[in-house]
């Protein structure tokens, strides 16, 4: 599909790739595996834009936002991954391992797996915002390779923002639905826990069949690896950050906000990427 730039804050076409330092970066097989794997699924958002946008069907703010916007915005995510890696890693075959992955993933891609009510399924992708922006804002915390870090910093903050757009239609819909902190915490709660869905593990075996062929049959060699890449997720999150985000949909007093905190930040650094 064709992207229509005038809508696009940045633009993978204006970084000058050339500028990459390899020899930063060419012998890390762990961050290898997770910006394929990311890549991979940014690069699928084109079929979850068009579920979604049948799921809002009759919202013409929401559904245009997620064509004109979202869509592009992801899509170029992946664009600016897959140029990323095909410097850096000119061996890997990125367009044979994403068709393997998408011939999965696109099984999986349905509209029963959205939450019931237009203002929940806002909050589900709250959710999905926080870890995306969680994840690019470690990866360029733990990554001294500046073009990266510009990549990533501009993914993140178009997370960020695609975040702020959600949180807003939810508290549009919730204003007509009025479920209560009750519906929404147990909403916020199972999308935190279902983070890690097979998307991420569909991608994950992927990359790893096209990376390591001889080893496409040894699962304890992969999990090994997937361990090793949650790891250094893990240790440059920022989870102040993810729970300031998650609490947000809740509304919660300012008095009570403090007090949870501190406990859900220590619970997010080991749901997200454990």
């Amino acid at each position: 599909m064709e992207t229509d730039k005038t809508v696009l804050p940045w633009r993978i076409e204006d970084i000058d790739l050339s500028q990459i330092v390899r020899l930063h970066v060419a012998i890390n097989e762990d961050l290898l595996l997770l910006l394929c794997a990311a890549s991979f699924i940014e690069s699928g958002s084109d079929l979850y834009t068009s579920n979604l946008s049948t799921f809002f069907d009759g919202d013409l703010e929401v559904s245009d936002w997620l064509k004109r916007h979202w869509e592009n915005e992801e899509l170029q995510h992946g664009r600016a991954l897959k140029a990323y890696i095909n410097y850096v890693w000119p061996e890997f075959d990125w367009d044979l391992g994403f068709k393997h992955f998408f011939d999965e993933y696109s099984k999986t891609c349905s509209l029963e797996a959205f939450e019931k009510s237009w203002a929940l399924e806002m909050v589900a992708r709250c959710v999905v915002e926080t870890g995306t922006a969680t994840l690019y804002r470690a990866i360029s915390e733990y990554s001294d390779e500046p073009v990266l870090k510009e990549i990533t910093d501009h993914i993140r903050n178009d997370e960020v923002r695609h975040y702020k757009y959600f949180l807003r239609f939810f508290k549009k819909y919730n204003q007509i639905e009025g479920n209560n902190r009750f519906s929404v915490l147990s909403t916020l709660v199972r999308r935190v826990i279902e983070i890690k869905n097979e998307d991420l593990e569909i991608a994950f075996r992927h990359v790893f069949s096209i990376r390591y062929p001889e080893k496409v049959y040894s699962g304890a060699c992969m999990h090994n690896k997937i361990a090793r890449v949650n790891s250094l997720v893990r240790t440059h999150i920022s989870a102040d950050m993810c729970v300031k985000m998650l609490l947000k949909p809740l509304d919660l007093p300012a008095k009570i906000q403090p007090i949870l905190q501190y406990p859900l930040a220590k619970i997010a650094q080991h749901v997200f990427f454990r």
